[in-house]
């Protein structure tokens, strides 16, 4: 079997300290296990934080919501000092309620290290013991079972978390977690690892699972995976351009200039560099393309315009104080009670970010769709064969291929409906409004697979497609009528020569014959029918770990236009 290359990652140890961590950081820790320890100024944070939440407990006269008040509807209610541990303890058991299949590995270590830099920023009132043990179990593999439904979005992602923290827990039964592969119970997998479990104090239970870290982690793999989709996607449009014998004034500069819009200036430069020194380009007489060719910077441009905004909203949540109360120390000294009950656990910012790249996200599959089905028609292909193989007919080709991708347009449709518009309130009306951006994030990543397959079979298409264009072959068609007595017209569609008519042979540009080459290394030309199903595997394979992108980037030289830059620093 093929073993799928791993993308260039970072490997030395990553400090966390709650207000410098990045999307390709989650990445590395979530995929590549890279290492993961607190800073000293986050110890730091951290201690002073809980020093003053010990103060409060021992002290007794302070009220602070989720330390010595039940949650949610039942805020009012007083709990007594010798019953605040087991205040921690109810609610981690009552809240480990989710359902479903268990998050991915990947979704789980995201959500551990945000959830650490989180607290690493010192306003919740956690011990340093307790987010060590946290990060003790990133480190060595101990990934707590997480259901992956059950989650509102508001009072952050309270079922899953809580799962988490069952894990965590000496003093709580239940809870399971995989450890080198194998599923087992949470006591177990931590006795394996050699980490030793906490025992929760007052607070620490609401402050590992306020907030809407889930939410963020799922976001923050699903906009990776789109931003280096959106490279793909440009790759596969250039290499259809190609096959089709495209027309490249669409892209001028002074067309995208024209409109000023960041992104479908970079999508246009991005495929003029792919086309240079192309022979098949602007190698007909046709004054202008479809739209799904013509009209992709606009489309893919608004794409990358999106993922920009995207990428400012998770660049935020990551290092954001999602908990609830927050406690801030430099408060005016005529204010005892350093506690703000709030609401940054609320996931409206990720509900609607999430909601955004899945529909953004799902028009790239839209339209590189449409491109494939361009290919397969031998009416719209420009001398390209039926379903893109010889003796069609006998052959189907890669007709199917169309198929898949039309299944996954439709299902994105389904998927990229948003879920911010909905709430539905909860704890006795109390939390009257909810986000759902968990919803939202679980989706978008589903929207991005589905997107990803959608491109590798435009890629795939284009690849077989250029085969015929390499070897100059062109089939051309001739139509007869017959049976006129009847009052029928009868059309017969049939080729000159089963491999077609040598007309020119031409040359591929740089960028696209590297596309073309990583792509036919490893899946050949199909020359009569197989089953689809292992290319389409790997081709996708290859489009999600980035192989097909990197042999581009490696051919020309120098990495194509990113997402841009302009929202991230906001003024």
């Amino acid at each position: 079997m093929h073993q799928q290359k791993a993308e260039p990652h970072h490997s030395g140890t990553l400090l966390t300290d709650g207000n410098s961590l990045t999307v390709e950081d989650v990445i590395d820790v979530a995929r590549h296990s890279r290492r993961v320890e607190l800073s000293t100024d986050a110890v730091e944070k951290v201690e002073r934080c809980r020093a003053w939440v010990d103060h409060v407990v021992e002290e007794g006269k302070l009220t602070v919501y989720g330390l010595n008040t039940g949650f949610g509807s039942l805020a009012e209610v007083s709990v007594a000092q010798d019953m605040i541990e087991t205040l921690s303890r109810n609610m981690i058991v009552s809240h480990s309620a989710g359902v479903g299949p268990p998050l991915d590995e990947e979704v789980v270590r995201a959500t551990m290290l945000i959830r650490a830099n989180t607290l690493a920023k010192g306003h919740s009132g956690i011990r340093v013991t307790t987010l060590q043990t946290l990060l003790d179990m990133l480190n060595k593999g101990v990934h707590p079972v997480m259901p992956e439904k059950g989650s509102v979005g508001a009072s952050g992602d309270l079922a899953p978390l809580s799962h988490l923290v069952l894990a965590l827990s000496q003093d709580i039964e239940g809870g399971e977690a995989f450890y080198q592969g194998r599923r087992m119970e949470a006591k177990e997998a931590m006795r394996r690892a050699g980490i030793e479990p906490v025992v929760l104090k007052a607070k620490e239970g609401l402050a590992l699972i306020n907030g809407s870290t889930v939410s963020a982690a799922l976001g923050a793999l699903a906009m990776y995976d789109a931003q280096k989709l959106a490279k793909s996607a440009e790759i596969a449009l250039a290499m259809s351009l190609e096959a089709l014998r495209g027309v490249s004034d669409a892209f001028h500069e002074k067309v995208q200039a024209a409109r000023g819009h960041d992104g479908q200036i970079r999508c246009a430069t991005n495929v003029l560099r792919l086309l240079e020194g192309s022979e098949l380009i602007d190698s007909t007489d046709r004054v202008q393309d479809a739209y799904s060719l013509r009209c992709a910077p606009q489309v893919i441009g608004a794409v990358r315009d999106v993922l920009a905004f995207v990428r400012l909203v998770l660049s935020r949540e990551i290092n954001a104080a999602t908990d609830n109360p927050l406690i801030f120390l430099d408060l005016p000294p005529g204010r005892e009670n350093k506690a703000i009950s709030c609401g940054n656990f609320h996931g409206e910012p990720l509900a609607l970010a999430m909601d955004m790249l899945s529909m953004a996200v799902a028009e790239l599959g839209n339209i590189s769709e449409r491109r494939t089905f361009r290919l397969l028609d031998n009416t719209l292909s420009a001398g390209l064969p039926p379903m893109l193989v010889e003796d069609s007919g006998v052959n189907n080709g890669l007709m199917m291929a169309q198929y898949v991708s039309a299944a996954l347009v439709s299902d994105n449709k389904t998927l990229a409906h948003p879920d911010s518009v909905d709430s539905i309130p909860t704890s006795a009306n109390q939390e009257d409004h909810v986000s759902m951006s968990t919803n939202a994030a679980r989706h978008a990543r589903e929207v991005v697979w589905n997107a990803e397959q959608i491109v590798s079979i435009e890629m795939l298409c284009a690849a077989q497609a250029l085969d015929f264009r390499r070897a100059g072959l062109e089939f051309t068609t001739s139509r007869w009528e017959g049976d006129e007595g009847l009052g029928r017209t009868r059309k017969v569609v049939e080729y000159e020569l089963k491999s077609g008519k040598v007309v020119n042979k031409a040359g591929l540009a740089k960028g696209t014959e590297a596309a073309y080459k990583a792509i036919r290394r490893e899946i050949d030309h199909l020359s009569s029918d197989r089953p689809l199903y292992p290319d389409l595997e790997r081709i996708a394979a290859m489009v999600h770990a980035g192989e097909i992108l990197r042999a581009v980037e490696g051919a020309l030289g120098a990495p194509l236009e990113g997402i841009g830059e302009l929202l991230l620093k906001p003024e």
